[in-house]
């Protein structure tokens, strides 16, 4: 085994992450429609000279996912996940090329924080293991998938369905940084997405009085709605009070401590789609709403849901059509895989590290709600889905340190 480590490795060689983060942001990924085959095969190119297992997996061949397993040095097994899709982009509003282009410092592109960026942090990590002529502490696994970013079943989902995923703790390198704050992600956010409708009496709109409007009833439930469940502090275990509190810190910069403490305290309702009514000069006599409803982790969303009926029965000629629902997930904080994470990061930046809750949810909770403790990490920038999106060099070199790193912070806590 020679002297140099992985990171020395990724540090001596910045210029060749740099090439391969721009080969990766030169091939257009945009979901839709999301095809990933010309990016999957860059990937098995960049892999072929490498002694690693890579194996390509598909239900849709043209969103395939790339499988690659590192043997090391003990049977328990980490996983890096990163996203081979990006949002759409529009050429037009970017002073950069969207397909990648460096200047100075920093390399821009549709995904080059979200998350093409540590997508290859995570390849070159690979290489440097190999590199250097040292096996990774642990089995390490990657899976690079498609179709993220519209919640699609061609990738992650489809994985883990196939039992193509078993791993003891996973990494997912998506950007966990908010106006130069670093975070590890521990948490999510469950979730109630309902189709709400409503009945009335048409009439011509001049004399409404002689009807009754839908769209007013519609409203008038979602108000309800807000008024009364909305307002309801919800009851949080004291272990996710901690990340709460945590996250609450770290929000509050950005949107106010208010607003960050109510975000997580009480639901947050968003009516996101509102449709009804034929003409200006007639009475609707249907309505419909989409609302969206988010509950901190650890709140159990079927009891909230059986909540939200009761509340929206009140409301007369007013009724859920339709309802799906997700339980928010959480990591404790001082578990083996959040302090590897953490400390890991801490070593590569003076700034404190938050450990929070994400606002939203993705595949950090399809992975969590199958036995797989998981966190979200990569530095970056906050410009992901933005024009110009970008990131600097030096965080591509320092999420691929941070991801050589944590195999053996993560093998020492878990042997404590």
């Amino acid at each position: 085994m020679s002297d140099v480590t992985p990171s020395d490795y990724v540090r001596s060689h910045r210029e060749e992450l740099v090439a391969l983060t721009l080969d990766l942001l030169a091939i257009d990924t945009s979901n839709p429609p999301g095809d990933t085959r010309e990016i999957a095969d860059e990937i098995e190119q960049f892999l072929e000279p490498l002694s690693v297992d890579v194996a390509r997996f598909a239900v849709d061949p043209a969103k395939p996912n790339v499988v690659v397993r590192v043997s090391g040095e003990s049977d328990s097994t980490l996983l890096y996940n990163g996203h081979l899709d990006t949002v759409p982009f529009d050429a037009d509003a970017w002073t950069h090329d969207p397909l990648g282009e460096r200047v100075d410092d920093r390399v821009y592109g549709r995904g080059a924080t979200d998350m093409k960026g540590a997508v290859a942090s995570m390849l070159f990590a690979i290489r440097a293991f190999e590199a250097v002529d040292a096996d990774p502490p642990v089995d390490l696994l990657f899976a690079f998938v498609s179709d993220e970013e519209v919640g699609g079943d061609a990738g992650l989902s489809a994985l883990l369905e196939a039992g193509e995923i078993g791993a003891d703790a996973c990494v997912i390198g998506e950007p966990t940084c908010e106006a130069g704050r670093h975070s590890v992600t521990v948490a999510d956010r469950g979730s109630t997405w309902l189709a709400i409708e409503s009945v009335g009496e048409g009439a011509h709109g001049s004399r409404p009085a002689l009807g009754v409007n839908a769209i007013d009833r519609l409203y008038d439930a979602v108000e309800t709605l807000r008024e009364r469940f909305g307002t309801e502090r919800l009851e949080i275990d004291s272990d996710v009070a901690l990340i709460v509190e945590e996250s609450v810190e770290y929000y509050a910069p950005s949107m106010g401590d208010d607003v960050a403490r109510d975000l997580f305290w009480y639901p947050s309702i968003n009516l996101g789609v509102f449709a009804g009514g034929d003409a200006i000069n007639s009475v609707p006599k249907s309505a419909r709403a989409e609302v969206d409803v988010r509950l901190t982790a650890g709140v159990h969303t079927p009891d909230v849901l059986a909540e939200i009926r009761d509340c929206v029965a009140d409301c007369e000629g007013v009724t859920i059509a339709d309802a799906s629902w997700s339980v928010g997930t959480a990591e404790a904080p001082d578990s083996p895989l959040v302090e590897a994470v953490a400390s890991s990061a801490e070593e590569g930046t003076p700034d404190r590290i938050f450990r929070r809750s994400a606002t939203g949810g993705g595949d950090a909770k399809k992975l969590r709600n199958a036995g797989i403790p998981t966190v979200e990490f990569a530095f970056g920038t906050d410009t992901a889905h933005t024009p110009d999106e970008y990131v600097p060099v030096d965080v591509l070199v320092d999420n691929a340190v941070v991801y050589t790193r944590i195999p053996a912070r993560w093998r020492s806590q878990r042997d404590r």
